[in-house]
């Protein structure tokens, strides 16, 4: 027999706690929810969009009646519960009706603080809370012409922008003299009530409201100054309080929320919260992505899984606030101990300023131009020392071209046709529609539903901009960036777990780790078996836990061919294997051949079941794989040096020839690309790769975290050295660093501005017992990688890959 699971309150957090509670398990509870509104759930975010025109309501609902009938949920419409008896276990409505439970979930949200003031129950005085406020604002603006806003945040000033453009003529009351002022500073909340007068708002600042006046119906507002304002409507947007009033009555632990623990369970344990009206380690939320976290921690607990905790939100917020973007994050107000970086360019609209706190970021607000505020807040969240590009901190990104860190309006400016994700052949439109339709709140959640920004990430820049022009209000905002959906984990603690805890399969670790799911996913699985690689060489390697591209150990082309690429040391080859590698592609009739970047040859269209006979001919003539298909080594790219070039100042051929044959086969957190240039002209372009060296007359300059493609980034000097030996040390270090303290499938570019280049520094360049057992490790782990792949599977292995299936039946 199920359990009965009674929610009260019918918003945003607790319908999500539902979902996910749903996928977790769909037979455990006979559920029924309460809602004291006439309307099923729906997007309260997008109440502004309803208030101008853009949309109407079946535009905003998040879920329909049909969707509570097809979960088989007993939805309760327009019934407000009015006591819990905990001791009875069941639930009251206004009209005397009872409800039994076994689990009780509480989502009753927060409610609008009406100043207490003479007149406040005036007709004609509302709050701006949901959408039978907004009908009412809309029946106001076609009958009257005046309205007041009393409130300055960002309720109020989409209200009045919404009054605004039905045609009334609308006047902004604020208590202080800077708008926004809980996201925005003095000088950036300037620019916004300049921008906002431009398009036709009044404002009167620092007024403190002292009575409403009318008959029936507000006529006018009076000041504490003398003052007066006459109005036809006043919209109270200066707060809200966690809806506590049911379970204090019900003698639920509650302060200025009810009050939880880490799972969301109040002092009594059949009881649980969620959204906004909850307090959690002293703190109270109000915006989408905390209330969604709890969500999901609240229907783990609910499943009686039991493995997640919710730790809280460091919080950043990303607005459109009447067509103008705005971020801020953590304390960007600062003290007499902190330092701030400032840009500000009125004229054009833009203001930066990032707060530092012993070269760590403690805060940042940006307006404008907001793209660079996921960057500040990842550097803020993971503490990351900015000494090393402090300079250019306020310049953001945009160094490295990362797509949508560009023009500020760029997302806006873009027609629905627009490809953002090259790599996945996802368009604005389809991102803006899954918004739209299936409610989505969160980068997470857009790459879920559409796979943009889910493969390289250099289109996640754009995907914001757009999540954020079409949601308005949204936030990253967890403590911690578990590492996929399949784990609370994050990529550290998964790491440390598995050495610590000597974990060595993939099964061992989703055991010991409590996986939620059986198998695990197509993001987990890759990286779990590439940290168990790395921390365990020769012990471990789940072949079908790779990408498709490592498992057939070449890369897939458009029209299901494959592209075989041989190694070259250094570049450098020879008559006997040009004639070898013309004779593969005369053999197996290989359409094209082509030269690379990499200064190798790119035989293109080789069909999968001739893999294993190309290489195996490519092998008998001394070819090793390229691996330019890997999570590795690709290529190391070098110029003629001082053997041939009047410029030359040491044999950089000889160099990367070395550094190649002591680094390929590694297996590293993503592609890693090698060039060493024989003088500063960088013919070899040493500057753009993970690791570059560039020989000048003393010795030879050490490079680390470039790299070309979408992402281009100069790369960070490491160090000088003199000699060769120190060379092949320093990389050998570097590369093993990079495999153990990066997360799968971050470049080292990234991987070098989270953690910063001082970090490296230090375990590279400053601590050489350590840069030496480093260079041990990654010259240990290589006696067990540079077994060609190629020549294994001439020989037979894993045959079954390349075989047509009609062939395997």
């Amino acid at each position: 027999m199920k359990e009965k699971l009674v929610m009260i309150g019918n918003g945003m957090a607790g319908v999500r706690a539902i979902e996910e509670l749903l996928k977790l398990a769909p037979e455990k509870y006979e559920i029924t929810i309460f809602g004291s509104e006439p309307h099923a759930n729906y997007n309260r975010i997008l109440l502004s969009p309803v208030l101008t025109g853009e949309m109407a309501l079946e535009d905003i609902m998040l879920n329909d009646v049909d969707w509570y009938k097809d979960n088989d949920i007993n939805l309760q419409l327009n019934k407000k519960i009015v006591k819990i008896d905990r001791r009875g276990r069941k639930v009251m409505d206004e009209g005397g009706e009872e409800t039994a439970y076994d689990r009780l979930l509480i989502a009753t949200g927060s409610n609008p603080f009406i100043i207490p003031i003479p007149g406040h129950e005036l007709e004609g005085v509302i709050a701006y809370r949901d959408i039978a406020d907004v009908d009412y604002m809309l029946d106001t603006a076609n009958e009257y012409k005046n309205a007041v806003v009393i409130g300055g945040g960002l309720l109020g000033l989409e209200a009045a922008n919404g009054l605004k453009e039905r045609g009334m003529n609308v006047t902004v009351v604020h208590l202080l003299d800077t708008l926004m002022e809980r996201q925005l500073d003095a000088s950036s909340g300037a620019l916004l009530q300049s921008s906002l007068e431009d398009r036709g708002l009044s404002f009167k600042m620092t007024a403190q409201t002292a009575a409403i006046v009318g008959d029936k119906r507000v006529e006018k507002i009076q000041f504490a100054d003398g003052s007066e304002l006459a109005t036809d409507l006043v919209v109270m947007a200066v707060g809200i309080r966690p809806n506590v009033e049911l379970a204090e009555k019900a003698g639920i632990h509650s302060e200025r929320g009810i009050v939880v623990n880490d799972t969301m369970q109040t002092y009594d344990p059949r009881i649980y919260a969620v959204g906004e009206c909850l307090q959690h380690r002293g703190e109270t939320y109000g915006l989408v992505a905390p209330l969604f976290e709890q969500a999901k921690v609240c229907a783990n607990h609910l499943a009686e899984l039991g493995h997640a905790r919710y730790e809280g939100s460091v919080t950043s917020t990303k607005l459109k606030v009447t067509g103008i973007d705005l971020f801020s994050a953590g304390d960007f107000t600062g003290d007499e101990s902190t330092e701030d970086i400032v840009f500000q360019d009125p004229n054009v609209g833009v203001y930066k300023k990032v707060v530092l706190k012993d070269n760590k970021i403690l805060g940042a607000v940006l307006y404008g131009n907001t793209v660079d505020g996921a960057w500040y807040f990842d550097l803020m969240r993971n503490g990351t020392d900015v000494s090393d590009f402090r300079e250019s901190l306020l310049f953001g990104q945009a160094h490295i071209g990362d797509a949508g860190h560009g023009e500020t309006n760029a997302a806006a400016a873009l027609p629905n046709t627009a490809e953002v994700c090259g790599c996945n052949g996802v368009i604005k439109g389809d991102i803006v529609n899954a918004i739209r339709e299936k409610g989505l709140f969160t980068l997470d959640d857009v790459r879920a539903h559409t796979k943009a920004s889910s493969s390289c990430g250099s289109c996640t820049g754009l995907v914001e901009q757009i999540l954020a022009s079409v949601v308005g209000d949204f936030s990253e905002t967890p403590k911690k960036k578990a590492m996929c959906k399949c784990t609370d984990f994050t990529h550290d603690e998964v790491r440390k777990a598995i050495v610590a805890n000597s974990i060595k399969s993939i099964p061992d670790v989703m055991q010991q780790m409590e996986w939620k799911t059986v198998n695990g996913c197509a993001s987990c699985r890759p990286a779990l078996n590439y940290y168990l690689v790395c921390a365990w060489p020769g012990e471990w390697d789940d072949y079908q836990s790779r990408f498709i591209n490592e498992r057939a150990h070449a890369n897939i082309q458009k029209d299901g061919t494959y592209s075989v690429i041989p190694r070259m040391w250094g570049g450098v080859t020879n008559p006997t294997e040009l004639r070898a590698i013309a004779d593969v592609a005369d053999k197996y009739s290989i359409p094209t051949m082509k030269v690379t970047g990499g200064q190798r040859i790119d035989l293109l269209g080789v069909k999968k079941e001739d893999l294993p006979k190309v290489w195996g001919d490519l092998s008998r003539a001394g070819f090793v794989s390229g691996h330019a298909y890997a999570k590795g080594l690709r290529t190391v790219k070098t110029c003629v040096g001082k053997e041939w070039c009047r410029f030359g100042t040491q044999d950089s051929t000889t160099m990367g020839i070395d550094l190649e044959k002591m680094a390929w086969g590694s297996w590293t957190p993503h592609k890693f690309k090698i060039a060493v240039s024989g003088c500063p002209r960088n013919c070899a372009e040493a500057t753009i790769k993970d690791f570059g060296v560039v020989a000048v007359d003393s010795g030879w300059e050490l490079h680390v975290g470039g790299n070309g493609g979408i992402k281009v980034r100069a790369t960070d000097f490491l160090c000088k050295v003199t000699s060769e030996d120190e060379v092949i040390e320093y990389c050998a270090a570097f590369m093993q660093f990079y495999r153990e303290d990066a997360h799968y499938l971050e470049r080292t570019a990234p991987w070098i501005e989270r953690v910063g280049l001082s970090h490296v520094k230090e375990h590279i360049v400053d601590d050489e017992p350590g840069r030496k057992a480093l260079a041990k490790r990654f010259l240990d782990s290589q006696k067990h990688m540079q077994d060609d792949p190629w020549k294994q599977r001439a020989e037979g292995v894993h045959e079954g890959e390349f075989q047509p299936l009609t062939e395997i039946a």
